[in-house]
């Protein structure tokens, strides 16, 4: 069935991969609808951030492309021109290859919901800008130029 009830989808909550290296992101729940409904070449979650958390690490994808949506709340966006402030029904676009570092952050005092769809290509590498890491489709972390990383 096309129509998805969000409160019925699965929920995940954890870490980006870079955070043994970076820090904690705070709480946050996600639903995963790509998964839940077999979608295998679009990834779309939704994801709520509480007050004071982040939906990840700046970050950026070689071959994927990124558009989220605020749905409810207001969230911040970093990227490497600085931060914005984003409200309901506000959108950002992230294209695959633009090596600008973002992420969400909920720098308010109530929680903040997101779409965010992207496309999946199993050769992409993530990026991540104030980290020196990259996240490699088998799911290893190396530096920027191969080595292993320390923590």
């Amino acid at each position: 069935m096309p129509k998805v009830d969000l409160t019925q989808l699965p929920t995940f909550q954890g870490a980006d991969a870079a955070a043994a290296y970076g820090g904690d992101l705070g709480a946050y729940l996600g639903r995963a609808i790509s998964g839940a409904m077999g979608l295998a070449h679009l990834g779309a979650n939704v994801e709520t951030l509480m007050p004071g958390a982040s939906s990840s690490h700046r970050h950026w994808h070689d071959r994927t492309d990124e558009i989220v949506v605020v749905l409810s709340g207001t969230l911040v966006l970093v990227e490497e021109d600085g931060a914005v402030e984003m409200g309901v029904g506000e959108i950002a676009v992230f294209p695959a290859g633009v090596e600008n570092g973002h992420c969400l952050q909920n720098r308010s005092s109530d929680a903040a919901s997101f779409l965010v769809v992207g496309s999946r290509d199993d050769a992409d590498r993530c990026h991540y800008s104030d980290l020196d890491l990259v996240l490699h489709p088998d799911g290893s972390l190396t530096r920027k130029d191969g080595s292993a990383p320390s923590t």
